[in-house]
């Protein structure tokens, strides 16, 4: 397991961007395969995008595709997700996830072995 730390999030309004940072403890940050996910007040944790250990194959959500873009820079052990035109739907807890078994693991959230603590993404209407 590696240790996820995220950053970025907070408050801004409908229309608006914000970017997330989650940073890994170790070198071997490489070998995993990253994603987002988020949780809305009552709602089940979702899925939102996938990019896999290399960076050139990613996934999204039908409900962020074309606004969310997630990255990774492996030289800084840290991967992004790049949120534009914001919604309020868009409002959740946001977690980074990670797993060295590669993209089909992290895609199934309950198989991951590594998680960051959540960062609040609140959009305004």
């Amino acid at each position: 397991q590696v240790q996820l730390v995220q950053s970025g999030g907070g408050l801004v309004q409908a229309g608006g961007s914000l970017r997330l940072s989650c940073a890994a403890s170790r070198r071997t940050f490489s070998s995993y395969a990253m994603g987002w996910f988020r949780q809305a007040p009552g709602k089940e944790r979702e899925f939102v995008a996938v990019i896999n250990r290399s960076g050139d194959i990613t996934n999204y959500a039908d409900s962020v595709k074309g606004r969310f873009t997630i990255s990774r820079d492996n030289t800084k052990n840290t991967v992004y997700l790049q949120m534009n035109s914001l919604k309020p739907e868009d409002t959740a807890v946001y977690y980074c996830a990670g797993d060295p078994a590669g993209l089909n693991v992290v895609l199934d959230q309950r198989r991951v072995s590594s998680w960051g603590r959540g960062t609040q993404v609140t959009v305004s209407s």
